[in-house]
């Protein structure tokens, strides 16, 4: 039985298939990641249309006895136009995208569907430096759809909460350091963190917590350091690449600018 459709999506990837068409790698909201193909290639009116990051419905037609599924229309809602001009942007957006169609949406397509274009009309209207604040809460988050985000409350070890310690007499926060045996974060006072991977402050620490409790907007409206800031980056790069259990090319690939 053949039929036409159309769903709400995202367009996450194309690749080049056959001599003049393109395979279609999208988002929806009810299914998760699906394919189409996008026949004529460069001649095709939709060229401009069917593209990375826009949203909209599409319309699809189905031909079940060849098991093929072509793309004959793109209602685009949704432009990110500022990610031609920012680098950061354009490598941002195929990091997730690439992270959402290796773990398959997190088994949780609705949610994984609104948690990337949350991230991707916020990056489109905000400074690269709010979008790099934007990649990190967007990255903490997913780690919590996989159902593998870290524990920020207490120690593993000692079961002290790290939010009632108090600062020390120099002035600067304790640190913690991620441990992934526990899948949490242990304090100054149970290991020795000198020189550890994934070492945090727990300014950092507090950060990564308000994501998890406060509204968005409130998230926004935290002032961060840049020392968090990379902080934070390299432990969620770390954490969403070991989620995928893979190498992630587009990290390799963007590494200097991400």
């Amino acid at each position: 039985m053949n039929r036409n459709y159309s769903q709400e999506v995202t367009i996450l990837s194309l690749h080049i298939s056959g001599e003049n068409n393109k395979s279609v790698c999208f988002i929806s909201p009810e299914e998760g990641i699906c394919y189409a193909t996008l026949f004529g290639g460069s001649k095709s009116k939709l060229k401009s249309l069917v593209c990375p990051y826009n949203n909209g419905k599409l319309f699809l037609y189905k031909d079940q006895s060849k098991n093929t599924c072509k793309i004959t229309d793109f209602d685009v809602k949704k432009y990110h136009p500022s990610f031609r001009e920012n680098l950061f942007k354009s490598y941002a957006a195929n990091f997730v995208t690439e992270i959402i169609i290796k773990t398959k949406c997190a088994g949780s397509p609705k949610e994984c569907y609104t948690l990337l274009n949350g991230l991707l009309d916020g990056m489109d209207l905000s400074t690269e430096y709010q979008s790099r604040l934007g990649l990190i809460r967007f990255l903490w988050r997913y780690l919590n759809l996989l159902g593998i985000q870290p524990q920020t409350q207490v120690c593993p070890i000692c079961g002290k909460s790290h939010f009632t310690r108090k600062i020390e007499e120099n002035g600067l926060s304790s640190k913690v350091v991620y441990s992934e045996g526990d899948n949490g974060f242990i304090c100054e006072s149970c290991t020795d963190i000198h020189n550890k991977k994934n070492t945090i402050t727990n300014s950092s620490l507090t950060y990564l917590e308000a994501i998890n409790n406060f509204e968005p907007r409130q998230v926004r409206s935290i002032p961060l350091s840049e020392d968090s800031l990379h902080e934070l980056r390299e432990l969620c790069f770390y954490l969403t690449e070991s989620s995928c259990c893979t190498k992630l090319k587009s990290l390799e690939i963007g590494i200097g600018i991400l």
